[in-house]
């Protein structure tokens, strides 16, 4: 059993993170759709979300990357403190700031936030999961 199992969401695979300011404001649960397709290894971004949040959750802001999928065009990059407390993960996290997520969602899990853990249905199809990767 996976340490973070996740009911299918509108039928898609989802993840839930806490976006957690760096600076002791607000924090907020998000729900992303877990997508492998969503950018590559070397990708800039591991994270795509809502702009709003990433600067009310007081995310660093890095630059501008450009973007050619589902999200087309120039967008802000910004450093944002992901947590997810039964996977003992709290990093800044590369996420792209974009005007509106998913229907349905908070934003995009993609696949360079996804392969720091293991993932799948880990044989259910109707969840999604995520758990530590051993020990390289």
């Amino acid at each position: 059993m996976p340490a973070m199992l996740w009911t299918l969401w509108h039928d898609r695979p989802m993840v839930e993170v806490t976006a957690a300011s760096v600076y002791d404001g607000p924090e907020r649960v998000c729900r992303l759709i877990a997508d492998t397709g969503a950018g590559s290894r070397n990708s800039v971004f591991e994270l795509v979300l809502q702009e709003q949040t990433c600067i009310s959750c007081g995310g660093i802001f890095m630059g501008h990357i450009r973007l050619g999928g589902a999200y087309s065009g120039r967008f802000p990059l910004y450093l944002v403190q992901i947590r997810m407390t039964k996977l003992n993960f709290e990093e800044l996290v590369p996420a792209a700031g974009v005007p509106s997520a998913p229907n349905g969602f908070d934003g995009i899990a993609g696949f360079k936030f996804l392969k720091r853990f293991h993932y799948g249905n880990f044989s259910d199809p109707e969840q999604f999961g995520l758990d530590v990767l051993p020990p390289p």
